[in-house]
């Protein structure tokens, strides 16, 4: 059937993002046309949506994108089973979701936006989109930690890419990355035995953190101006690096008639060392009544 991805459309119109989508999907909180949604089906304009009783329609107005201090304590969800969920505390007039996530325990700048479409582009990683962090640890920085910090550290089963790391204070530094692994900054902090203790976004791409705890502000059309432009050149280095030259093909061997020694199973059998001569067993008759050769 014609039409877009569910996720997807309820990205473009507004009401929340696609990783949102997929979750009301999975949940069963979305109805489409009086039948429950299908994880990857498709909708038109004109099919009856319904999440948690309520109609969706496509919101015509023009698109929202604030900028938010986040408070310690605040979850970055939309959940409204979340007592201390961002929606709540931004208390905005319209529905919006936030871009991203910021741990709990942290607080700084965060995005949110009515638009769906620009959620996703900014949040892959491989855009390398910008976020700056101010950190202060339990103990005294060494030149050992920043360095190594800065070079990668292993966590989650991967190593995280090199970034920018500088040292601002006896226990403080100031960190650049392109990624936003679970809990990266406190993860990497304790693979060198140092505990986080105060963690803040200051910045976001182009745009720096500039509000008082727990106020936002509409961004302005310059900042949305570049940031449309970033995640459209991240688009493009995208589409080019995706089509890598041709590297030389490893010979294959042509099909045909598996070798003796290919066929059965061989995983446990002793190679023979003399390729030369082939063992061969002493047929019945030339063993005597109790067994031996003759």
């Amino acid at each position: 059937m014609d039409g877009t991805r569910i996720n997807k459309y309820l990205s473009e119109i507004g009401h929340c993002s696609r990783r949102e989508a997929d979750k009301l999907i999975e949940q069963g909180r979305v109805i489409v046309n009086g039948k429950p949604a299908q994880t990857g089906g498709k909708v038109r304009p004109s099919d009856k949506i319904v999440i948690d009783g309520n109609s969706i329609s496509q919101d015509q107005e023009e698109a929202i994108y604030i900028a938010y201090h986040k408070p310690i304590g605040v979850v970055s969800t939309t959940d409204s089973s979340e007592k201390e969920n961002i929606i709540k505390y931004v208390n905005y007039p319209k529905r919006i979701f936030p871009i991203g996530r910021l741990d709990k325990e942290s607080e700084g700048l965060i995005f949110l936006t009515s638009d769906g479409d620009i959620v996703n582009k900014i949040l892959r990683a491989r855009n390398n989109h910008e976020k700056e962090y101010e950190v202060i640890v339990n103990r005294t920085i060494t030149p050992d930690f920043i360095e190594k910090m800065s070079k990668g550290v292993p966590i989650l089963g991967e190593v995280t890419r090199k970034c920018e790391v500088e040292q601002i204070g006896k226990k403080s530094f100031r960190i650049v990355l392109t990624q936003g692994l679970n809990r990266q900054i406190r993860r990497m902090c304790e693979y060198f035995n140092y505990e986080a203790v105060s963690l803040k976004r200051t910045r976001i791409m182009n745009v720096k953190l500039d509000l008082p705890v727990g106020d936002w502000r509409d961004l302005t059309n310059e900042e949305i101006a570049q940031i449309q432009t970033m995640v459209a050149k991240s688009a493009k280095t995208q589409k080019k690096s995706s089509t890598k030259p041709s590297s030389p093909k490893a010979k294959t061997k042509k099909p045909g008639k598996k070798p003796f020694f290919a066929k059965g199973k061989t995983d446990n059998k002793r190679k023979n060392t003399n390729p030369g001569k082939r063992t061969v067993k002493p047929s019945k008759s030339n063993r005597n009544s109790k067994g031996r050769r003759r």
